[in-house]
């Protein structure tokens, strides 16, 4: 491993942020007492939330970690596709018995008192999902002493990221369960995305700085393939799902190994922006009519989801996930940041010994 994650953690595994719920303190502290990076996803939460789980968090390890922060979104959604996409759930909102969403009700994820708190009391990391801070937030956190990562998933994104003051990027591939962090969501472009590897080479090729690659990883033998294609760690969210300490529905770890389950798609169908989810009844009927509108439909589709959750009916909850699921491992954290250290070193030396002198 190379700077600057050298000195954060010991073995270049980084836990992904998974906004909901599934990552709080005990998982991420779990993964630093191990080893890893571990992360705290503040989207969806409140400044003072996420002020909560950050000094939880302080109390239960003094291992580096990182916090994750959501980019204001501009207001691009057509009002007019939402209310036909109200309508297209109906259906749904009886089947749950619960209300639709007010698409309209709430604002920018709180962003700026987020950034406050982070820049009051600083955490050795903060990541970006869904777009790239201006240089004036980036330059503050590197005052700080904080390390900024930036979500990309193209080299015209990376480049971005670079010209504004990025510490490092987290090159975010197609595989990825959850949603894609692209800077833009346009709602004419394919909801297909450029797979993990041909992406980190491009990202490379484009900028000079630190690279976490991320999508679809679930083995050590995956994180030694990034490692040897230039990336200086790996970042696994679906992988850590399963684990004990993750706050995820007990519906979505049975799912991800679950045969009903057989496979992934992107969709925009429970929040109007493509994410990485497995297949069930909600994705297939609601799916090809969902407008390019986040986080506008998250908020219509919120109460339903919750009420499926409720009900135990995994066919109507999103069910987030990367390709590689069925090789979720049901292990304790610190277990699982052990093993594929060990998978990762094993994997390493292998290639080494196969390697012509």
């Amino acid at each position: 491993m190379s700077s600057p994650f050298t000195g954060l953690c010991r073995y270049p595994i980084v836990q992904a942020p998974m906004a909901g719920g599934a990552c709080g303190p005990e998982l991420a502290a779990a993964v630093g007492e191990a080893g890893g990076l571990g992360f705290l996803a503040a989207g969806y939460r409140t400044a003072d939330g996420m002020h909560h789980e950050v000094e939880r968090l302080r109390g239960m390890t003094g291992r580096p970690f990182g916090v994750n922060l959501f980019m204001p979104q501009p207001r691009v959604a057509d009002p007019g596709a939402v209310e036909v996409y109200r309508h297209e759930l109906a259906a749904e909102a009886a089947r749950y018995e619960t209300p639709l969403g007010d698409p309209d009700d709430g604002g920018d994820d709180g962003y700026d008192a987020k950034v406050a708190i982070l820049l009051d009391a600083p955490v050795p990391v903060v990541s970006f999902t869904f777009g790239c801070p201006t240089r004036e937030v980036l330059d503050a956190f590197a005052a700080a002493g904080t390390l900024t990562v930036v979500t990309v998933t193209s080299a015209e994104e990376a480049r971005d990221a670079g010209r504004a003051g990025a510490g490092a990027l987290c090159v975010q591939g197609a595989e990825a369960g959850g949603h894609r962090s692209t800077h833009r969501d346009d709602p004419r472009a394919s909801l297909d995305g450029t797979g993990l590897l041909t992406l980190l080479a491009e990202v490379r090729e484009a900028v000079d700085l630190p690279v976490v690659a991320a999508g679809g990883l679930m083995r050590g033998s995956q994180i030694a393939a990034v490692l040897a294609a230039g990336a200086d760690a790996a970042q696994l969210g679906t992988a850590f799902l399963p684990c004990p300490e993750s706050g995820a529905h007990p519906l979505h770890k049975q799912a991800l190994t679950d045969p009903l389950f057989a496979t992934t798609a992107l969709t925009r169908a429970f929040s109007g922006r493509p994410a990485r989810g497995l297949v069930n009844r909600f994705l297939r009927e609601h799916g090809p009519y969902a407008p390019a509108a986040y986080p506008q439909v998250h908020r219509l589709t919120a109460g339903l989801r919750r009420a499926a959750a409720e009900a135990g009916d995994a066919q109507g909850m999103a069910l987030w996930a990367g390709q590689g699921h069925r090789l979720a491992r049901e292990l304790p954290a610190g277990e699982l940041v052990a093993l594929l250290a060990a998978e990762t070193d094993a994997a390493r030396a292998a290639l080494s010994v196969r390697s012509p002198r």
